[in-house]
């Protein structure tokens, strides 16, 4: 079982059976599925199977609030330990728990564990275009742009660029020593 990561606001922990209703409901919502690029709908049952599935390439939290309300998921996927590479995920869906800060501390503590403890040398993350909240929010967490996929994401009749982002661990460490 994997140890509670404790931040200064969130605690990222195993993702347990129970908060595939949480996972379900949210995922299923238009903007969240615009935000995050979900083409289906999804079933507690499907999100019941991803909390359960293992893989060897991923490492993958629930985001609780300090008190252990769900608020969200986080996660390293597609890790090549070899080339010192992977992306990153978060998703904070509910709109009221947007702006407190949960993000940013999940965001810093996922970045930790990539660069400290597996050592990676470079974080990505994909995000849609027409979601300029998000593209503040990664810049702000120190995320350069460094590519563009033109009108590479289509979603509800409309083409919107899809933005790659990237943290190197260098300029991780000098954010974090500042």
């Amino acid at each position: 079982m994997k140890e509670p990561i404790v931040g200064r606001k969130v605690i990222l922990r195993a993702q347990r059976d129970e908060d595939a209703a949480f996972y379900a409901k949210w995922f299923n919502d238009a903007e969240v599925m615009f935000q995050c690029g979900f083409t289906e709908p999804t079933t507690v049952e499907k999100e019941l199977a991803s909390i359960r599935r293992v893989e060897t390439d991923r490492d993958w939290y629930a985001v609780t609030d300090l008190d252990g309300n769900l608020v969200g998921e986080t996660g390293l996927l597609r890790m090549w330990p070899v080339w010192g590479c992977t992306d990153m995920t978060i998703i904070i869906p509910n709109p009221d728990d947007q702006g407190k800060g949960y993000g940013g501390d999940a965001v810093r503590l996922m970045l930790d564990r990539a660069f400290v403890h597996y050592d990676m040398n470079r974080v990505a993350i994909g995000v849609v275009g027409l979601n300029t909240r998000a593209l503040t929010f990664y810049e702000r967490m120190g995320f350069k742009q460094e590519g563009i996929q033109e009108q590479g994401y289509f979603y509800n009749g409309v083409y919107s660029d899809f933005i790659m982002m990237r943290v190197l661990k260098s300029e991780w460490a000098q954010r974090r020593n500042s």
